[in-house]
């Protein structure tokens, strides 16, 4: 491949959108992945970027979509250098207590897409990685999913997933680290994102000023030449500091 090409889950607006452009920008050919047929964000992007970006229908919940989406891409593609996990969902019971009766389809429902929907996605695309030098696996995780820094008294179902999210990823490590896969986890901060179906005003990043620090450390021993512990899985903030487990 002459060409770097990455593949961003979640790709239609916020967080993932601004990903996808920052990689354009950078001269990367990027697989885009879509769950909303009726935004047009990436449209845009499409026309600006033309052949440079490639949008793929995609819903990380479901194993058929996650197949679908490698097979497109495998007709076009011979490798994926960068697999960038950034699809998530948020819940409007978050703030339901152990009290108030707790709603355990919102916990499948986030479990699905927060903490399977990777792991369906590396299955799927192994093949397609395996071809690459770079093997690099980034995950958009979250503060939320720290136990030992855990201090909230609700949000279980959102919790819950991204802890069960960082359990993956370990086992993700353990598995491939060895066949030279390479590994970034990721809280990239509060952001003015539509995790619960609207857009959040009151976090504090845009997307577009959370995707610089993002890309910057999933690629910054290529970006920036800095050294990376690679047998090392850590988690890191926007701020570069490490997150407990």
């Amino acid at each position: 491949m002459n060409q770097n090409t990455a593949f961003i889950t979640g790709a239609d607006r916020g967080l993932g959108l601004a990903l996808t452009a920052r990689l354009l920008e950078l001269g990367w050919h990027v697989f885009a992945g879509r769950y909303l047929e009726d935004w047009h964000e990436l449209d845009d992007l499409k026309n600006r970027f033309g052949e440079a970006l490639s949008v793929v229908p995609l819903d990380v919940s479901s194993e058929e979509s996650v197949e679908a989406a490698a097979g497109k891409v495998k007709k076009t593609s011979v490798g994926i250098d960068l697999l960038v996990n950034n699809a998530g969902a948020s819940s409007p019971s978050l703030s339901l207590s152990i009290r108030d009766g707790l709603d355990y389809g919102e916990m499948l429902r986030l479990y699905k897409i927060n903490a399977m929907g990777p792991l369906r996605m590396v299955e799927a695309f192994l093949p397609l990685m395996d071809k690459s030098r770079l093997k690099r696996l980034c995950f958009v995780s979250s503060e939320a999913g720290s136990i030992e820094k855990s201090g909230r008294k609700e949000w279980f179902c959102y919790c819950m997933s991204k802890a069960a999210l960082n359990m993956g990823i370990k086992n993700l490590f353990n598995a491939l680290r060895p066949e030279g896969y390479t590994f970034r986890v990721y809280h990239p901060g509060w952001i003015r994102s539509y995790l619960s179906g609207v857009k959040n005003l009151k976090a504090d990043l845009e997307p577009e000023e959370a995707a610089v620090p993002a890309v910057n450390f999933f690629l910054n021993d290529l970006l920036r030449g800095q050294s990376h512990d690679e047998d090392k899985l850590v988690l890191y903030d926007y701020h570069g500091a490490v997150w407990p487990w």
